[in-house]
C-alpha cells in the first residue's frame, strides 16, 4: 500500500506479467514437423523409392520398365520381407535377432526332407507347411527362453542361434540341395491371382496382418511400451518376459513362412538359403523408420524399405555392377538412416 496526498492510503498497481518465453529447441517450421512425423518418415520412403526407380529406367531402359521386372523385383521381396515384419516386432520391442536367415534355412531343409515330403504325399502337401512353420516357431521359442527367461543377451543368444541353426541345416541335408518333389506344394506355390504369385500375395498379407498387430491390438501397444522402458512396462501390469518370448516365437514364424516362399520360388531347400537375410531385414527396418533402441516401429516403413533394397538391387543387376558396390552402398544407406534416427530423437528430446 502508498500513501496518497490525500493522506488516503492507495492500492499498489502491478505491472502486467510478461509473456513467457517460448520453449526452447521446440521447432516451429511446418517442413520439420512433417519430417518428424511417421507420414512425413514415410513420403520421404516413397520419394527415395521413385528416384530409384527413376534411375533404374534411366540406366537400364525398358529391361527396369518391364512389367515382369516389377514383379521379379516383388518376387524377390517377398521372402526378406516377411522376415523383416517379424524383425520388426522384435526391434519396437527393445530386441534383435542375427539368426534369422539360419532359421530359414533349417526351415527349409527340415521341410524338404525325404521323410518330410514322404509323408506329404501319403498325407497332404500342407505338411511341409506346418514343418517349416513349427521349426522357426521351435528356434524363435528357444531364442526367447535364452533371453527372457535366461538373462542371455539378445545378441549373444541369437548369434549361437545363428552357428547352431545352421550347423544342423547342415547336418540334416548333408550339405546337399533337396529337390521339391512334392506336386501339391508346387501347385499351390507356383499359382497366380489376377497374374500375381502366391508367394507375394503372401508377403501382402503378412504385412497388413503385422501392421493390424501393431497398431490395433494391445499386443501391439505392450510391444511399443516394452520397448520403449521395459521397467515401466512391467509396473504397468504387463508381463515384460513372456511377452518378450512371444516376440522371438512370432519372428520365428515369419522365417518359416519365408522358407516357404524361397522354396517356391527355387523348388529347393538347402542349408544355403537366407545367407544375410539377417543385415538385409535388419537394414530394411532402421531404413523403415524404426528405432534400433526400441519403443517405435513402422509396418509400412519396413515394406517400403524392403522394396527400396530390392530395387536397389535390381537396378545394379541390370547394370551389371557388382556385390560389392551394391553392399558398400547398402552400408552407407545404413549409416545415413541411423544418423537421422539420432537427429529426429535429440529433436524429441529438447522439444
Amino acid at each position: 500500500m502508498t500513501e496518497s496526498t490525500t493522506g488516503v492510503a492507495a492500492p499498489l498497481t502491478k505491472a502486467p506479467a510478461a509473456d513467457p518465453p517460448p520453449p526452447r529447441g521446440r521447432s516451429t517450421s511446418p517442413l520439420a514437423a512433417l519430417t518428424g512425423s511417421g507420414v512425413g518418415r514415410n513420403l520421404g520412403l516413397v520419394v527415395a523409392l521413385l528416384i530409384l526407380c527413376g534411375v533404374g529406367a534411366a540406366t537400364a531402359g525398358e529391361r527396369f520398365a518391364d512389367l515382369d521386372n516389377a514383379l521379379t523385383i516383388l518376387r524377390l521381396a517377398a521372402a526378406v520381407g516377411v522376415v523383416s515384419i517379424g524383425m520388426t516386432f522384435v526391434i519396437t520391442g527393445g530386441g534383435i535377432d542375427l539368426s534369422v536367415g539360419a532359421i530359414l534355412a533349417l526351415s527349409s531343409v527340415w521341410c524338404t526332407t525325404v521323410a518330410t515330403q514322404t509323408m506329404a504325399n501319403d498325407v497332404h502337401w500342407s505338411t511341409m507347411v506346418i514343418a517349416a512353420i513349427a521349426v522357426g516357431a521351435g528356434c524363435g521359442l528357444v531364442n526367447g527362453l535364452l533371453i527372457a527367461y535366461g538373462g542371455v543377451v539378445p545378441f549373444i543368444a541369437t548369434l549361437a542361434m545363428l552357428a547352431s541353426a545352421r550347423g544342423l541345416a547342415e547336418i540334416l541335408s548333408n550339405r546337399r540341395t533337396q529337390i521339391v518333389e512334392v506336386p501339391g506344394f508346387d501347385a499351390f506355390f507356383g499359382a497366380e491371382v489376377l497374374g500375381i504369385e502366391v508367394p507375394v500375395l503372401l508377403f501382402v498379407l503378412v504385412a497388413i496382418a503385422g501392421w493390424v498387430l501393431l497398431n490395433r491390438t494391445t499386443f501391439g501397444r505392450r510391444t511399443v511400451a516394452v520397448g520403449g522402458n521395459p521397467e515401466a512396462a512391467r509396473l504397468a501390469g504387463i508381463n515384460v518376459k513372456r511377452h518378450t518370448l512371444m516376440l522371438y516365437v512370432l519372428l520365428g514364424v515369419c522365417c518359416g513362412i519365408a522358407a516357404l516362399m524361397l522354396i517356391a520360388r527355387t523348388s529347393t531347400g538347402s542349408s544355403t538359403h537366407g545367407m544375410l537375410y539377417e543385415l538385409d531385414a535388419i537394414a530394411a527396418v532402421v531404413i523403415g523408420g524404426t528405432l534400433l533402441a526400441g519403443g517405435r516401429g513402422t509396418i509400412v516403413g519396413t515394406v517400403l524399405g524392403v522394396l527400396i533394397f530390392t530395387t536397389l538391387t535390381n537396378v545394379f543387376t541390370l547394370n551389371n555392377r557388382s556385390i560389392s558396390e551394391q553392399a558398400l552402398l547398402k552400408g552407407a544407406i545404413i549409416v545415413v538412416a541411423v544418423l537421422l534416427q539420432q537427429r529426429f530423437a535429440r529433436r524429441s528430446d529438447s522439444s
